[in-house]
């Protein structure tokens, strides 16, 4: 057992952070790890949506206490060789050609927040407390960032980002920060019923499609973004999904997916 673990039921990679006693705190060695099980998932053709779970108490408590002592000794070549790897495993996370479901049991801050951010569906249970605390320690949420103004807002991220607070769960759904909240003894029964509501009824090719355009989109002006939307929309009517979809709905044929 490693510190990210990794299997696959009913067509649902579930990739498990698994240093409990560390409250699952980030280092160099667990991000690592994150980034192979990614990496699998990825060509994984069991796997058709990816759960990101956690052991114990926690989700994720962000950089471990330790490693952050570590880093205070390095050059800034070596921080930003770190930096970067981090931000490789945001950016592959948020890319990741197949849908992502954060399955958030416990509090999720700073980096364990930002993992929660990149990911495409969260579902977190009502005790949990969301934040992104760098500012309290003299550090700033650089790379998260990034993907929380597209996620959320000016506004609103410049609220958790510049005020270090941590929030409850209700406010982090009213935030856009997750998609829902309910008991801890509920979050398996309802991940579940996502994930296959989504493997059985959906093509992975089109979700897959859809969620890179969705990454892609934003970056571009409006002549721009629509031509690049026309390209996308002729490239799926060739695809082996859309044409079987369109065949079973002309035909009037029970789809699977």
């Amino acid at each position: 057992m490693g510190l990210v673990n990794y299997n696959v039921a009913n067509r649902v990679a579930t990739i498990t952070l698994n240093r409990p006693e560390k409250r699952n705190a980030l280092n160099a060695e667990m991000v690592s790890e994150l980034k192979t099980a990614f990496a699998k998932a990825e060509t994984d053709q069991d796997a058709k949506v990816i759960v990101l779970a956690a052991e114990g108490d926690a989700f994720c408590a962000g950089a471990d206490l330790a490693y952050l002592e570590q880093l205070q000794q390095n050059t800034f070549e070596e921080n930003l060789a770190d930096s970067s790897h981090l931000k490789e495993l945001f950016y592959q996370i948020y890319t990741h050609p197949k849908v992502v479901v954060a399955k958030i049991q416990g509090h999720a801050i700073a980096g364990g927040c930002g993992l929660a951010t990149v990911c495409d569906f969260s579902f977190a249970a009502d005790h949990a407390k969301f934040g992104y605390t760098e500012v309290r320690i003299g550090f700033i949420p650089a790379i998260v960032k990034v993907f929380l103004l597209r996620k959320i807002g000016e506004g609103k991220a410049k609220e958790l980002l510049l005020t270090g607070e941590l929030i409850d769960a209700v406010s982090a759904k009213q935030f856009g920060l997750i998609n829902d909240i309910m008991p801890a003894d509920e979050l398996d029964e309802k991940i579940n019923a996502f994930t296959q509501m989504l493997v059985n009824k959906n093509s992975g090719q089109s979700m897959q499609l859809t969620k890179q355009m969705i990454a892609n989109v934003q970056e571009l002006s409006l002549e721009e973004g629509l031509n690049h939307a026309a390209e996308q929309n002729a490239k799926a009517r060739a695809t082996s999904d859309c044409q079987q979809g369109i065949a079973a709905f002309l035909n009037k044929e029970k789809l699977s997916w």
